[in-house]
């Protein structure tokens, strides 16, 4: 606002003091104007206080949002960072688990192919084996047949007719492995033998028959050496493969641990990066109305302070040239605006033989159903004693069979167990680090919608301080318009009394001459400039009323921006809260989901640990004892055919 200039004489002013002016009306507005002087005092202290209080406000948030911003831009930095070194970690780990992938197939194919050989290197050497021992079981009875008797002559033909039958069948069985063993002679004498049982000499047959038996016991012991070195070998290469296995898949896991940790990590900072930019989009918006505003407000401030320091100036020589008792109310409060802003017999002889073979072979294979069969040997038939040592033999047969089907079953068993059991534990160490990175994450959302709770909650503050502070400035602005306009309305009123008082002087000044012995009647000196002051702070106070219309409207505009800029700010955030407590509900989801993981996996655990001991309870015995029991069911077989050949007339003396 313009200072007032008022062209007034001095000499003028002092006369009219002089002249008694608390007698003449226009002393009111003297008296109001003293009022205004004292008010406009008060108000600049109140502006001061204001001025201040916003001062104070717009440094606060000023530092807090810049802080903010830069703080964000960092963030948004070295999130970006992150994401380009997650992304680079991420293409670097997946191709290295496929090199490992294709590594541990190349070691399984190797393993499964050597496991391939193995097996069938290990099922021709049992075929041999048994084909082995069935012909030395064989050749050693037709020893045993012919080395009872001197002479072919003392032999029964069913003893020889069963020797010859064996000799013709290993020879033709076992054609290659004799070649280059038997002599053409000694092939003559066997083919002899066989078309003529009795014409041979029982010393020569007996010779080619123990020399046959070596011969097979000989292989038969290459074949076991040859066995046992194939299969340490095949186990030395099973142990290397499997640890080459297992190191690729421990390798494996670890990598597609991290390639699943960093790409998580890169999805969370990409989502990081989106949330601080609307954060950080929402803070720069605000940090720049604020500065605009506070800029507004200081340069407002020193307008203020200059227009006032005029004002007040103006009044005080107002005072000066008007004097009034009626106005001592009317000029209190002027306008006031204020600007306020806001996160497993021969009968009896042969039935005492063969029980006596039976016990003696009980005895030191410690059998009991031996020494129950030579018990029954001496009370029963032939007939029933010879159809009970078949089903024996049957039995035996069975059994030998049964067990090694056992042994068989126990081996898979319990590498099927340790596979599990790996792979069990393998799954346990990856869900206790799942478990670790959920619950961590469950903590960083927390942790973020809190901090943005609290963020709000401020914002929030301001924004219902701001509103009552608006409301405020209002109703001072309402009372100064109020009071502006009834000075306005005295002062006119004023001046009207006063035009009118001078107009009809005028007119009587000539029409009347001046009375005898007094000079002629003239207006006072001052009077013209008293109603020209009149008019000028009447039209001051339509000026002033005017500036504090346009203050009020400038101010609700301010405040409305700041409305609108805090409530987005407020949208942007609790869109976050609710993004981050979806993603945390999911989160924990996910963890309660791999913490059940984590207790099926120990049951299933503890399932196999149960397993593996009923398999040791199973298989134990019989994997130590295994070689120990099948050869002494075939000495038991043995037995049991002596006995029914001795009761069928065999002489084993």
């Amino acid at each position: 606002m313009a200072p007032l200039l008022l062209a007034v004489d001095p000499t003028s002013l002092i006369s009219f003091d002089q002249a008694g002016a608390k007698a003449r009306p226009v002393s009111k507005v003297i008296t109001l104007l003293k009022d205004m002087l004292k008010q406009m005092e008060k108000e600049a202290d109140e502006d001061e206080a204001v001025y201040d209080k916003m001062a104070c406000w717009c440094e606060t948030n000023d530092k807090e949002k810049t802080k903010a911003v830069k703080d964000a831009q960092s963030r948004i930095s070295d999130l970006t960072t992150s994401i380009e070194e997650f992304s680079a970690q991420s293409a670097r780990l997946n191709t290295e688990v496929k090199n490992l992938k294709k590594e541990v197939a190349s070691n399984q194919k190797g393993l499964d192919a050597a496991t391939s050989i193995r097996q069938k290197q290990l099922a021709e050497f049992n075929g041999e084996e048994k084909d082995l021992l069935q012909s030395i079981s064989a050749l050693k009875s037709a020893v045993v047949v012919l080395s009872k008797h001197h002479s072919m002559l003392q032999i029964p033909m069913t003893h020889l007719l069963g020797v010859a039958a064996t000799l013709q069948y290993q020879l033709s069985k076992h054609h290659s492995l004799l070649q280059g063993v038997l002599t053409p002679t000694a092939r003559r004498m066997i083919g002899g033998f066989v078309q003529a049982p009795g014409s041979a000499q029982s010393g020569e047959i007996f010779g080619i028959l123990k020399q046959m038996k070596e011969t097979f016991e000989t292989n038969l012991a290459a074949s076991q050496k040859e066995e046992t070195a194939s299969q340490k070998s095949y186990e030395d290469l099973k142990k290397a493969k499997e640890t080459q296995i297992e190191a690729g898949q421990d390798q494996i896991d670890t990598k597609a641990q991290e390639f699943a940790t960093a790409d998580s990590k890169n999805a969370q900072a990409k989502e990081d990066v989106q949330d601080t930019k609307t954060s950080l989009s929402a803070d720069t918006k605000f940090l720049a109305m604020l500065k605009n505003k506070c800029a507004m407000n200081d340069k407002e401030w020193d307008q203020r302070q200059k227009t006032r320091q005029e004002e007040m100036q103006a009044v005080s020589k107002a005072q000066a040239v008007l004097s009034s008792d009626d106005a001592h109310d009317l000029f209190t409060k002027t306008f006031n605006p204020s600007f306020i802003q806001t996160e497993s017999s021969d009968v009896s002889q042969r039935r005492q033989q063969a029980s006596s073979l039976l016990k003696l072979v009980a005895a030191k294979l410690d059998s009991p159903r031996l020494a129950t069969l030579a018990m029954k040997l001496q009370l029963d038939a032939f007939t029933r004693v010879k159809k009970s040592i078949d089903t024996m033999v049957v039995q035996l047969v069975k059994e030998k069979r049964d067990e090694i089907r056992h042994k068989d079953f126990c081996v898979k068993e319990f590498s099927s167990n340790d596979q599990e059991t790996e792979k069990k534990t393998r799954e346990k160490a990856d869900v206790k680090g799942k478990i670790s990175d959920l619950e961590l994450s469950v903590k960083q959302y927390t942790q973020a919608i809190e901090a943005i709770k609290a963020e709000n909650a401020e914002d929030s503050k301001q924004l219902k301080r701001a509103k009552a502070d608006r409301n405020s400035a209002n109703k001072e602005f309402q009372m100064t318009i109020a009071d502006q306009r009834a000075t306005q309305r005295l002062l006119v009123q004023a001046s009207n009394v006063l035009k009118s008082f001078y107009a009809k002087k005028a007119a009587l000044l000539q029409t009347k001459a001046a009375p005898g012995g007094f000079s002629a009647y003239k207006n006072n000196g001052g009077a013209g400039g008293v109603m020209g002051l009149l008019q000028q702070i009447v039209s001051d106070a339509k000026a002033m009323e005017a500036e504090a219309t346009r203050d009020e409207a400038n101010a609700k505009k301010a405040y409305d921006a700041f409305v609108k800029e805090t409530n987005a700010s407020l949208q942007a955030k609790n869109k976050n809260i609710v993004r981050k407590s979806s993603v945390k509900a999911k989160t924990e989801a996910g963890l309660v989901e791999a913490r059940g993981d984590k207790r099926t996996v120990l049951l299933e655990l503890e399932q196999l640990g149960n397993s593996k001991a009923e398999l040791h309870q199973s298989c134990d015995f019989l994997t130590k004892n295994f070689s120990i029991r099948q050869v002494a069911r075939d000495e038991e077989v043995e037995a049991l055919n002596q006995a029914k050949a001795i009761l069928s007339g065999a002489n084993f003396k």
